[in-house]
């Protein structure tokens, strides 16, 4: 793991060693516990916040006027919904949700980090950002873009999809395959490289004498979170967009032939039937 790669920095005489996790071993495997259950709080918080909100947009009152719970989840959800029809077009429903979802799970996983929660004796960081951890953004990008791949071939069918690897010529087979294979690399070190150096200064920062500290401290989380909302929004734009590039031209197809007519070969501007209603407004 590249985390591992740094196990000690002595910068102005500030002793940190970036990367080390509190592990236990079962069944010979390592396992980096601290990234686990961080990880699981992320989710749980996520999670609560759904139901949360599906309460909210459930619950029958008497003056129809909308929590302010509902107001940002319908903000975010309308906003995401918009900014994917306007630039991709229509995408399967299930886009704009996955994207939601990462958007906060990432989100609250990197502001973890922000949360005092140092112990001296031993030295132990309860709750580090669970997305500085190689594990946890390669899992993330790899799932990512089995569900892209998946949806690619499932809406374009297996030829269809492969296709597009011999575009726009066949000779680029090789760099077009290359190039699929890094997107979740670049995906999940794009994440893991931002929310780790911000550990790092945090880190930093707080070796710096106590009654300095309090304003660089201050400072600098709030450009972490600043950070971490921007990396959040990244990672969930990109997994949109591979969706956006894996289904491109499928509709294409369905819209092509409807301006050719139906099967019996009838043009797009001669009614088939004159008892075909229009359709609703």
């Amino acid at each position: 793991m590249i985390g591992h790669a740094l196990t000690s920095v002595r910068p102005m005489g500030i002793d940190i060693h970036p990367g080390e996790h509190v592990e236990r071993t079962f069944g010979g495997m390592t396992f980096n516990m601290d990234t686990i259950w961080t990880t699981a709080i992320a989710g749980v918080i996520v999670v609560a916040l759904g139901f949360w909100a599906r309460s909210a947009l459930t619950k029958n009152k008497a003056d129809h006027v909308p929590t302010k719970i509902q107001m940002i989840w319908e903000a975010v959800v309308n906003n995401v919904q918009t900014q994917v029809e306007e630039n991709l077009g229509r995408v399967h429903p299930i886009v704009v949700p996955l994207a939601v979802a990462l958007f906060f799970f990432i989100l609250i996983a990197n502001w973890l980090e922000l949360i005092p929660s140092e112990l001296d004796h031993p030295k132990v960081h309860l709750l580090p950002a669970p997305t500085a951890d190689t594990n946890l953004t390669y899992a993330m990008a790899l799932l990512a873009m089995v569900g892209v791949w998946i949806y690619g071939i499932r809406q374009k069918g297996a030829k269809g999809y492969f296709k597009h690897f011999l575009e726009p010529y066949p000779v680029l087979l090789p760099l077009n395959i290359l190039e699929e294979l890094v997107k979740p690399v670049t995906l999940a070190l794009r994440l893991f490289g931002n929310i780790f150096a911000g550990g790092i200064m945090l880190a930093l920062i707080a070796g710096i004498t106590g009654w300095v500290a309090w304003a660089p401290n201050i400072i600098w989380k709030l450009f972490d979170m600043a950070i971490g909302g921007i990396q959040a929004f990244i990672f969930s734009l990109l997994v949109v967009l591979y969706f956006g590039m894996a289904g491109a031209g499928h509709d294409d197809h369905g819209d092509e032939h409807d301006a050719h007519g139906d099967d019996h070969g009838a043009p797009a501007d001669e009614p088939v039937s004159e008892a075909v209603p229009e359709p609703a407004v």
